[in-house]
């Protein structure tokens, strides 16, 4: 068995902000958009359905908790959470909020617009993992620059 690994997109689009107690959380590198991506810790898995039971029940507490607490730091309008894996076959769920105002509205944030770099990747790092620091379980994972 192999153990787990980021699959290099992601690695190359995202700062690692921490883990919980099945996933580790990630940060969209595209501030047009409050986007944080869950991977379960789980080598060479593609799909929920292959998680076991608990696995699987731990990935939807870790998501709704997520998605909680975007909706409510962020006042968003929709939390839109998405497991496609077309591109990056290693499961990972998106979690982006989304606002009526927002650049891709209502269309998909997906090749709508360019990617936007963060200003200052390393601060809103920080803020994110202290935002992430009210959910059970979350541990920072690495120092941001």
């Amino acid at each position: 068995m192999s153990e787990f690994e980021l699959h290099p997109r992601l690695a190359a689009d995202t700062i690692i902000l921490g883990d919980l107690p099945l996933c580790r959380v990630l940060l969209a590198k595209d501030s047009r958009y409050p986007w944080l991506i869950l991977v379960p810790k789980r080598a060479d898995i593609r799909e929920i359905h292959r998680l076991n039971e608990e696995e699987q029940l731990q990935l939807i507490r870790e998501s709704c908790a997520v998605a909680r607490l975007m909706e409510t730091e962020l006042a968003a309008d929709k939390i839109n959470v998405a497991a496609l894996g077309n591109m990056v076959p290693q499961l990972h769920l998106h979690h982006v909020a989304r606002f009526t105002r927002d650049a891709a509205w209502p269309d998909p944030v997906w090749g709508k617009h360019p990617a936007l770099a963060y200003g200052q990747p390393g601060v809103e790092a920080t803020l994110w993992q202290q935002r992430l620091s009210a959910i059970d379980g979350f541990k920072v994972v690495g120092v941001h620059r």
